[in-house]
């Protein structure tokens, strides 16, 4: 009778925790639509819904319940996967092409911040401690916020879109380190600081080592299987990540360092194709579980501390930003759009904060604090990302104070004239050039890729150092006479402005654009563009054409795949 009972008593648990779950995921479903409408990331949605089914309101998650207790473990494994994969992007020979001034700003930004947040929380009267995890907690900005906000807007391969992931990553690896940190703050003492620094160097030497000499040949046998190379990919993760946890060390820096050791793999992104999802579906109970904590009474003070240090977030960031890549010699609209990105605080923050709320270093009310600030941040800093562009026009002219003084040569502009002018010279820009080499056309490249500048000044092209979303740029450049404008950077702004330039002149010259939305070349042909590119949709008819001209004809698509070989290599 004992055993039914404890089974009728156990089955009654379960379903109230699939009950309750289930509740919590409908509650999340329907705010994270409500948040794709109004242009919110789903992060927010689900801090919101974790406080809306907690104590505060509907009560489906409380300290004493059991699906509580079910989604802490769930979330657990969210961070776990979360990790692993911000671990599989950690390739250390990709860190080398980082660049300098992602570096230098990376590290000046975590620096600066962490330093004004602690001096301002030690004067709100946090003690010491509390202080040193918000100070590292509000130094680091969200990987995944950016990165798909920058996706969504086609900014990832912009210059200010490679530095502000170059940044991130610079981030991620300080912040994998302070998960290593902190938790010895617990015990300051040298000798068990050095025990516990000896256990990270050498569990992390083995992982290393075992992925290398025996991990990576399992990967190449089970890779046949899509199956079993993604329960591999879960296995390896959660195994390194536990014997962190049975070490007494950090299970989230375990599952980091398992994806590290792997980052170099061919199987990196397939690994990391499959486990987003099921990491998407864990990582929404960490962030529910996390807004549930929020149990304490909002009085003022903690209103204001959270006011005051998200000021801090999302407008002494992006000057700290602005002002650092200022020195490095970037122009204002990339330090500002560099800058913008940054304004919120990270995922990180909340399992740094959390962390120290499991190991007794921080109280309550710091977890309520933190939750208050990412929901500021966060949602902020997603509009501003989203209007950066148009923020950015309207207040140009305040920004002077943090224009770099990149070094460029200027001759071409302002002494010649060029029959084409090329906006951008990367990707479909550099096939451009080389048929106006063969042209013989009389033409000069613009683009704001220091980089790009200066592979093409090698090459002898001659280029300037610009930007075309740059009214003041526009005005100076000499398009009386130029017979064609062609632009491969997808910017419907720019393309507007350089019309408006065309008009006032009366030019009668051939304007070809570039967009990635039938939408916006809807509107670019109203204007009076002669002519757009859509990638994608001219990728779709050329394809259609060479099935049509080629059918089943094996030998021809061979034939037209070494020709596209032979046009890659030369580039």
């Amino acid at each position: 009778q004992q055993i039914y009972k404890t089974l009728f008593l156990t089955t009654l648990m379960v379903k109230e925790v699939l009950i309750n779950v289930s509740l919590v995921i409908g509650v999340v479903a329907a705010l994270t639509i409500v948040a794709k409408l109004i242009k919110q990331p789903p992060i927010i949605a689900y801090l919101i819904s974790g406080i809306i089914v907690g104590p505060l309101f509907l009560n489906f998650i409380n300290p004493t319940s059991a699906s509580s207790e079910t989604i802490q473990v769930l979330s657990q494994l969210g961070v776990a996967l979360l990790l692993f994969i911000v671990g599989l992007s950690l390739d250390l020979r990709i860190l080398k092409s980082v660049g300098g001034v992602s570096t230098l700003t990376g590290i000046g930004q975590i620096t600066i911040t962490g330093l004004i947040v602690f001096l301002v929380s030690i004067g709100l009267g946090f003690n010491n401690l509390t202080s040193l995890y918000l100070a590292a907690a509000l130094a680091f900005s969200s990987t995944v916020v950016v990165v798909k906000i920058l996706s969504d807007k086609n900014e990832i391969d912009s210059l200010h879109g490679h530095i502000t992931v170059g940044i991130l990553i610079i981030q991620d690896i300080v912040a994998a380190i302070a998960l290593l940190i902190f938790p010895l703050l617990e015990n300051p003492s040298i000798q068990p600081i050095l025990i516990q620094l000896g256990k990270i160097i050498v569990l992390t030497a083995l992982i290393f080592i075992l992925a290398k000499l025996i991990l990576k040949r399992i990967l190449y046998h089970v890779a046949k299987n899509q199956e079993v190379l993604f329960i591999s990919g879960i296995a390896w993760a959660l195994l390194v990540a536990s014997l962190f946890d049975y070490m007494g060390l950090s299970l989230e820096i375990g599952a980091l360092i398992a994806g590290m050791a792997i980052a170099s793999s061919k199987y990196t992104l397939e690994i990391g194709g499959k486990l987003k999802p099921l990491r998407d579906f864990f990582i929404v109970l960490f962030f529910v579980y996390f807004g549930s904590l929020l149990t304490l009474p909002l009085d003022a003070s903690i209103i204001i501390n959270a006011l005051i240090l998200s000021i801090i977030v999302f407008i002494g960031n992006p000057l700290i930003v602005m002002s650092l890549m200022k020195l490095a010699g970037y122009k204002k609209r990339t330090n500002f759009l560099t800058g913008f990105s940054l304004a919120q605080i990270s995922e990180f923050s909340l399992i740094l904060i959390l962390l120290g709320f499991s190991l007794g270093h921080v109280q309550q009310d710091i977890l309520s604090l933190t939750i208050l600030i990412a929901l500021f941040t966060i949602g902020l800093s997603s509009y501003a990302l989203y209007f950066s562009n148009g923020i950015y026009s309207k207040i140009s002219s305040m920004l002077n104070i943090f224009e770099g003084k990149m070094k460029k040569d200027d001759t071409h502009r302002r002494d010649k004239y060029y029959d084409v002018i090329l906006i951008g010279g990367h990707r479909a820009g550099s096939r451009i050039i080389r048929t106006l080499k063969e042209l013989k056309t009389k033409f000069i490249v613009i683009d704001y890729n220091p980089r790009i500048i200066k592979t093409l000044t090698e090459k002898g092209i001659n280029c300037i150092y610009g930007d075309a979303n740059d009214n003041e740029f526009i005005k100076e450049l000499k398009l009386a006479k130029v017979k064609m404008i062609i632009s491969t950077v997808p910017s419907t702004e720019s393309d507007f402005k350089i019309r408006n330039k065309l008009e006032d002149l009366g030019s009668s010259a051939i304007f070809i654009a570039t967009t990635e939305k039938e939408s916006e070349a809807l509107k670019l042909y109203k204007k009076g563009v002669d002519y757009i590119i859509l990638p994608h949709y001219m990728g779709g008819e050329y394809i259609a054409e060479l099935i049509e001209k080629n059918k089943f004809n094996y030998k021809k698509y061979k034939v037209a795949g070494k020709k596209l070989l032979r046009d890659l290599s030369k580039k």
